[in-house]
């Protein structure tokens, strides 16, 4: 190689350096403020979040979509100092977001539904709540599905666009769940006597509430005996102990004050024990 050429290419490589040099220091002041920046908007988004009661699982996860976003953008700005073409770069981008958007069409709809649900609460973790034929206690709360605990000890996993879809009954909502709980009585009773002796029953349950005050009225008449709805209010997470302890007491004052009761397979009346 002659010293000409030598030259030549010298030439060229201290006019590429003084061309880009200054790009490139500006460039990588651009990244090294640029992510600093990033980074104190991601922390204020976060605690501004957390000030006006964002939910904790949605929290990290618009944060990181915050950081995300900035962060594309300085490295766009730097991209573009450098002088790099970026137009096939977005047309490819734009043809991969479609694609992916398509592919997970169900998934977007849940993690939109999930948005909708931790931002606006129709229910919190622990809240008790009936989705169709679906009870069970709220265990967690997630971008794509709700996991609910049945009362038979089995796990739930419903995607929240289902949820987001249909009738939520919330139970838990105003603190107190009131129980409806049917009993019988035989025409030839006194109903004052019978509303006593089951008031008298519902004393002796102490996860009852005096206050709002259990309701006991005439729900029906039918052909063997009188229809009676008893209705206390419990705290949800006891629906099921005190239903089962209020049969138990019903019974068992009835046996003590010798109410009788039709049996439901004939008209003859008969004895009730302990």
């Amino acid at each position: 190689m002659d010293t000409e050429k030598i030259y030549e290419y010298l030439e060229i490589a201290q006019e590429k350096i003084v061309f880009f040099l200054p790009k490139i220091i500006m460039a990588g002041l651009i990244f090294w403020i640029g992510f600093k920046i990033v980074k104190k908007l991601v922390e204020w988004t976060n605690t501004a979040l957390e000030k006006t009661g964002f939910s904790s699982t949605l929290r990290p996860f618009l944060t990181s979509i915050v950081g995300v976003v900035l962060k594309g953008a300085v490295l766009f700005i730097i991209a573009t100092i450098i002088g790099a073409d970026l137009t096939g770069l977005v047309a490819i981008l734009a043809a991969a977001g479609f694609a992916i958007g398509m592919a997970l069409q169900g998934s977007l709809g849940n993690f939109a539904s999930g948005i909708l649900i931790l931002t606006l609460k129709p229910y919190k973790v622990g809240d008790w709540i009936q989705l169709e034929d679906k009870f069970g206690k709220v265990e967690e709360i997630g971008i794509f599905s709700t996991d609910v605990l049945t009362p038979g000890n089995k796990i739930l996993i419903i995607p929240n666009s289902k949820i987001t879809d249909t009738i939520v009954t919330n139970y838990s909502e105003k603190g107190m769940i009131r129980l409806e709980i049917n009993v019988t009585m035989p025409y030839a009773e006194s109903f004052p006597k019978v509303q006593e002796i089951i008031e008298g029953a519902l004393i002796t349950i102490p996860k009852i509430m005096k206050d709002p005050k259990p309701e006991i009225g005439i729900s029906t008449f039918d052909s063997h005996n009188i229809e009676l709805l008893v209705r206390p209010y419990v705290s949800p997470d006891d629906y099921w102990e005190v239903t089962f302890e209020t049969n138990k007491a019903i019974k068992k004052a009835f046996s003590m004050h010798g109410v009788t009761v039709a049996y439901s397979e004939g008209i003859e009346i008969g004895a009730i024990g302990e």
